[in-house]
C-alpha cells in the first residue's frame, strides 16, 4: 500500500515551507550541540599507548601526524576478525576525500583497530581505501575507550557501551539474525564479533599534552553514515526493515 499523498505544487510549496521551520529549527538545534560538544572539558591523557603503524611502533602523539587535534574512528577488526564489520566500512567509505579536507583543517583522520596490522592493510587494500589505519591490538586504548570488552567481562554483564552497563554473553537462542549474519562475513561467531565496538573518540594535542575531548557511539555515529544523510532525503528515505548494506564489493552487479 502506497504511504505517499499528491498535491498541486501550491499545496506542496506550502508543505515545503513548514519543513523547512523545522528543518531551519534542527540546524539550529544542531549547532547548539556542536557547541555543547566542543565546551565539554578536556581530560589529559596519563597512559602511554603504542600502535603498530606502517612505519613501525608509535605512541598516540604521533597518530597526531603533526597536527593538533585527532579524530579517531574505533572500527569494529577484532584480531580474530578475518574482514573488517561491514557497517564499519560502510561508514568508512565515506572517509576517503574527507581525510585530506581534514588534514588540511588542522585534524587527521585515523582508523583505529584491535587487529594485527597486516590484517588491518590487507583488507584496506581489497576495499580500496587510503586513509590512515593502525593496530591498538598491543594496548589498552581500545579497552580504555569502550570499544572492546573481554570474555569475561561480556559473561559476567560488565560491558560498559554507549555509558551503559549491560551486555551479558548471548546464547545461540538470544542471537539477532542480523548479528549472526555480520559475524559470519568476519569469520567468527556473534559473541566474539560484539567484543568489539564501534566509535569515535576525539582528541587534542595542547602545549605537549594530549587531551581526550569527546567519545560518541552506537547512534552517536549515524552523522557519519554518509548513505544515511542522502536516503534521509531520497522520497522513500531509510526504506529498511533490517540491516541490508554490504561491503561495497559483495553487491551483485
Amino acid at each position: 500500500m502506497n504511504r505517499y499523498i499528491t498535491a498541486t505544487r501550491e499545496d506542496w510549496l506550502a508543505a515545503r515551507l513548514e519543513l523547512l521551520e523545522a528543518e531551519k529549527a534542527l540546524t539550529r538545534l544542531s549547532d547548539e550541540v556542536a557547541r555543547q560538544r566542543q565546551a565539554l572539558p578536556w581530560v589529559r591523557i596519563d597512559k602511554a599507548y603504542r600502535f603498530d603503524t606502517e612505519t613501525g611502533s608509535a605512541p598516540l602523539a604521533d597518530l597526531f601526524e603533526g597536527r593538533s587535534q585527532l579524530l579517531v574512528y574505533h572500527f569494529m577488526f577484532g584480531s580474530d576478525y578475518t574482514a573488517g564489520c561491514p557497517s564499519c566500512s560502510a561508514i568508512a567509505d565515506g572517509f576517503e576525500g574527507i581525510f585530506t579536507h581534514l588534514a588540511n583543517h588542522d585534524v587527521t583522520l585515523m582508523a583505529v583497530s584491535r587487529a594485527p596490522l597486516a590484517k588491518l592493510q590487507a583488507y584496506k587494500r581489497r576495499m580500496g581505501w587510503t586513509f590512515p589505519w593502525v593496530s591498538a591490538g598491543a594496548s589498552d586504548f581500545t579497552a580504555d575507550f569502550n570499544v572492546y570488552f573481554t570474555d569475561a567481562q561480556q559473561r559476567e554483564g560488565l560491558v560498559e557501551y554507549n555509558y551503559q552497563r549491560g551486555g551479558h554473553a548471548m546464547d545461540a537462542t538470544q542471537i539477532p539474525e542480523p548479528v549472526a549474519r555480520f559475524a559470519a562475513t568476519c569469520g567468527t561467531d556473534a559473541p566474539t564479533y560484539t567484543r568489539d565496538r564501534p566509535g569515535l573518540s576525539a582528541f587534542v594535542l595542547e602545549d605537549g599534552e594530549i587531551y581526550h575531548t569527546y567519545s560518541t557511539y552506537a547512534r552517536g555515529l549515524d552523522g557519519l553514515w554518509n548513505m544515511y544523510q542522502w536516503l534521509d532525503r531520497a522520497p522513500k528515505g531509510r526504506n529498511e526493515t533490517g540491516p541490508w548494506w554490504r561491503r561495497h564489493d559483495e553487491y551483485e552487479g
